[in-house]
């Protein structure tokens, strides 16, 4: 039977620290207030008031992670724990409850998106069929050419009157003789295969569709002002498309085989039967989301780093702490080249020499063949985690 506990914290009580150890369990906030921030403000998570029906901690006790926020009382309060281990009981007994951290999740991923692209570029895109286009064209001027047909198909598809459709329509002519794309037109294949540089979806294209990948990888990423800014690089085991699936708005990012992918695609009356039959796969998912939120924060993070050689050890500790295995002294061969971490601190290609140079020199990695491997993984997580601590102090300075 499940049986949850109530806890009373008084006014100005710390709930949770920020930087100390995940706990197992997290809080519904029965009644009261809470201010959740940041010690050192990082760009795009403002300060933030939760009230009854709220949750707290959700992010560290799913993913084992340290505390991202500060949490203190504000009133009195009356929050709810639940452990870990009882969530999935909770689920099948008030599925509302997941949904609706499911749905935050996805809300607060769409946000830092669009602050990741932002802080990146300094710039963002306009929601508008268009920007399909300007992707497309985009890839197409990169010779990847499979990606750029399915675009104008799609650009064609969604926005029949654009102003582009007639160059649209005879690129699409011109391209898919030379590389066809796959799943161009709807599927009802639960299992898809891609392969490298094929086109998953793009970027404010409708669907409802989510994926789930069963080997390969996918990048995600935004095109903006004529520049790709890789959001994520998923692997095995990760998924995507989840927000569109959960919030019925066009896509909020372009998806690409990274190399051959291949997927098991949930759509939106799946999603429904898991949500009502499955509560271990709910519980799965919210920890799966969970993980993307930890892992776009400490993006955010990244992005504050001034230093190149510093920014880069930090992304390379970030892909390593987000795998959560536990590592050995002996090297550590992380399959990421040296281009997919440039890529993903969006190292300007006029940088990218020096930049792959300051790595090279750098004790905490050898670079075999382009690819990276870690002598002492333990050692550069402290490292990465020193650099960002001293970056906070310069930021308070």
């Amino acid at each position: 039977m499940l049986q949850l506990s109530f806890v009373n914290f008084k006014p100005s009580s710390y709930i949770l620290v920020e930087g100390t150890e995940a706990t197992d369990y997290f809080f519904i906030i029965q009644s009261g207030h809470v201010k959740c921030y940041n010690e050192i403000p990082i760009a795009g998570i403002p300060p933030l008031t939760l009230g009854p029906g709220d949750f707290i901690g959700v992010i560290p006790c799913m993913t084992g992670q340290r505390q991202i926020q500060n949490v203190v009382s504000t009133t009195p309060v009356v929050a709810i724990m639940v452990k870990r281990a009882q969530y999935p009981e909770l689920i099948m007994k008030n599925t509302p409850v997941a949904m609706k951290i499911v749905r935050s999740f996805a809300r607060d991923m769409r946000h830092i998106n669009d602050q990741l692209t932002k802080l990146t570029l300094n710039k963002t895109n306009v929601s508008t069929p268009e920007q399909i286009f300007a992707a497309a064209e985009y890839f197409e001027n990169m010779g990847m050419y499979m990606a750029a047909a399915y675009g104008y198909f799609q650009y064609i598809r969604e926005c029949p009157s654009g102003m582009n459709v007639a160059t649209a329509q005879q690129r699409f002519g011109r391209l898919k003789t030379r590389a066809m794309p796959p799943y161009i037109e709807a599927s009802t294949d639960s299992i898809r295969t891609y392969p490298r540089g094929a086109m998953i979806f793009y970027e404010c294209q409708h669907g409802s569709d989510m994926y789930i990948i069963q080997s390969g990888s996918v990048r995600i990423s935004k095109v903006v002002a004529g520049k790709e800014v890789t959001l994520a690089l998923l692997k095995k085991g990760d998924l995507f498309g989840e927000m569109a699936l959960l919030e019925n708005l066009p896509r909020s990012a372009n998806a690409i085989a990274n190399e051959e992918a291949r997927l098991m695609v949930v759509n939106k009356e799946n999603f429904n039967q898991m949500v009502t039959t499955q509560p271990q796969m709910i519980s799965k998912l919210t920890t799966m989301f969970a993980d993307r939120l930890w892992t776009m924060q400490r993006q955010l993070t990244n992005t504050q780093l001034r230093d190149t050689r510093e920014k880069l050890i930090d992304m390379i500790s970030l892909q390593l702490e987000k795998q959560k295995i536990p590592f050995s002294k002996e090297t550590y061969h992380t399959g990421f080249t040296v281009q997919d971490i440039m890529n993903l601190c969006v190292i300007p290609q006029r940088d990218q020499y020096q930049a792959m140079q300051l790595l090279q020199t750098d004790q905490c990695v050898h670079i075999v063949s382009g690819r990276i491997d870690v002598p002492d993984v333990a050692q550069l997580i402290r490292q990465a985690a020193f650099y960002r601590k001293q970056n906070s102090k310069h930021v308070t300075d």
